[in-house]
């Protein structure tokens, strides 16, 4: 009853603070961006080259996916930790759009050096924004606030939004027009987010405009000592491997470089939470809490493993195995990436309302994790007859991906928002920015598995690749069920 009675101070955007709108059109307008860019890329890349794609095979294809959308999320912990240690998480969202809209429209010049760059400038760009942008709006609540998870989930509306309507407007002009001028769709949505974003600077209060070491000065000069230490053996490192190759001792390959990447993901995570369960400095209420975070963190890895496979195998199930034709109109496979968003637009309300309703029998966080894994196994394993219906030669309905994406979005409702809140409640405040980061390391990891899915594609049967999903998914789910009470116990009275 304690934690009901926190003032409402600010409640003029449907009971909750004006700033989260300017956030949630910020973020809409971001994703907007990214799920506009993402619903053509697989297919621009396996398009052939006299149709104005890349003319890469699947393999490949699905190995550069695979490492550019986890790298999408994984640069956001370095993203998070800057801000929290030099210029706060307001201007770290200004300076990412900056970057993405860059990104965007670099894409749209001809040549392999203008795409790579293009990729690159776009997964720094996200890496600033995306969680710095998801922890201002942790910051608009007061400690307690039981409107948090509400307003995450309104605010996970706002990105669903902009992942509706980018794909059927990115799509059509990729797949009608010009692969490249999707792309510069896809930009000009972002340079749109970033003017509303600095005409409701003033809604924001003072919510991310300093960094976390603001009132520790002594801080900032060994971060700034640590930031020239790494920038530069990662210089070198990179010279180091441009040399080999150059000089022959080893070729470095799309394939290769994602192997690579694979064992790197995998090392970060290792020691990000060996140091904030084992590190000085730390609180024994602050390590339990890391515990838990580790435990969302695992499952949520493996649930985008299978959810972002959307926008990889599944695309490609789309355009290869899929009837498109309505009254002989033929409309383009990236069509179906809006499906998933307007099912969260629909449901998303219901299941905001849903939270608070439920007051104290809502059901805990790694519950509603648990939740998520069971669905999203449920989304793969109806696919895996229409999988085996497509084998023989038959081109199914879209009513198997239909169905395929309605399961992912009530999971996806009962792991996303609430993975976001959860992260902002459990995280130490001194690094807030930084756990967020933590959080899409999770989303980049789970990316980075979809897309070497998807480069079996060709490799393994398709039934076979499903069914593997929707196994592992729904064992993982019981898992869960299985350690929700322990994983609890370690959050610390967080609900």
């Amino acid at each position: 009853m304690a934690m009901e009675t926190i003032p409402r101070e600010d409640t003029s955007f449907f009971g909750h603070p004006r700033g989260l709108a300017t956030l949630f059109f910020t973020e809409m307008w971001e994703r907007f961006s990214y799920y506009g860019q993402r619903a053509i890329l697989i297919l621009y890349m396996t398009a052939s080259v006299a149709t104005g794609g890349m003319g890469f095979g699947v393999a490949k294809a699905g190995a550069i996916y695979g490492l550019y959308t986890a790298l999408v999320y994984l640069v956001g912990l370095p993203g998070g930790w800057v801000a929290d240690r030099f210029f706060g998480q307001r201007r770290a969202v200004l300076y990412g759009g900056v970057l993405i809209a860059a990104g965007e429209f670099c894409l749209v010049a001809p040549g392999l050096t203008m795409f790579y760059l293009g990729l690159a400038l776009v997964i720094a760009g996200t890496g600033l924004l995306k969680p710095n942008v998801s922890t201002i709006v942790g910051q608009l609540y007061a400690p307690g606030d039981v409107r948090r998870d509400s307003g995450f989930s309104i605010f996970y509306m706002g990105i669903n939004i902009g992942a509706l309507i980018s794909p059927l407007a990115c799509g059509w002009v990729a797949e009608r027009i010009a692969w490249r001028l999707g792309y510069g769709l896809a930009g000009l949505g972002m340079v749109a987010g970033l003017i509303q974003y600095v005409i409701g600077y003033k809604y924001l209060g003072t919510a991310g405009l300093y960094p976390a070491t603001r009132a520790l000065p002594v801080v900032r000069p060994q971060a700034k000592g640590r930031v020239r230490m790494w920038g530069l053996a990662g210089l070198a490192v990179l010279a180091l491997l441009g040399g080999s190759a150059t000089s022959g001792g080893f070729t470095l390959t799309a394939e290769s470089i994602s192997d690579a990447f694979g064992v790197l993901l995998l090392l970060v995570c290792a020691v990000v939470f060996a140091w904030l369960i084992f590190g000085p400095g730390w609180s024994p209420l602050e390590r339990k809490r890391s515990g838990a975070i580790l435990v969302l963190f695992i499952f949520s890895t493996l649930f985008w493993m299978a959810f972002e496979q959307a926008g990889s195998s599944l695309n490609l199930f789309a355009e290869r195995a899929t009837n498109r034709n309505i009254l002989g109109f033929l409309y383009p496979a990236s069509w179906f990436q809006f499906v998933q968003p307007l099912f969260v637009i629909l449901f998303a309300p219901a299941f905001a309302w849903l939270w608070i309703a439920l007051r104290r029998r809502e059901p805990s966080s790694p519950a509603k994790f648990s939740f998520g894994l069971l669905f999203v196994g449920l989304s793969f394993a109806i696919l895996v007859p229409a999988a085996r219906i497509n084998a023989g030669g038959v081109l199914v309905s879209s009513w198997w991906l239909t169905g395929t994406y309605f399961l992912q979005t009530i999971g996806e409702l009962s792991l996303s928002p609430v993975g976001l809140s959860a992260m902002t409640k459990l995280a130490p405040e001194r690094i807030a920015g930084l756990m967020m980061g933590v959080w899409f390391v999770s989303i980049a990891a789970g990316n980075y598995l979809a897309g070497r899915a998807a480069s079996l594609y060709e490799s393994l049967t398709v039934p076979s690749l499903f069914g593997w999903v929707a196994a592992l998914t729904l064992v993982s789910a019981v898992v869960l069920a299985l350690v929700v009470k322990p994983t609890v116990r370690l959050m610390g009275g967080v609900k």
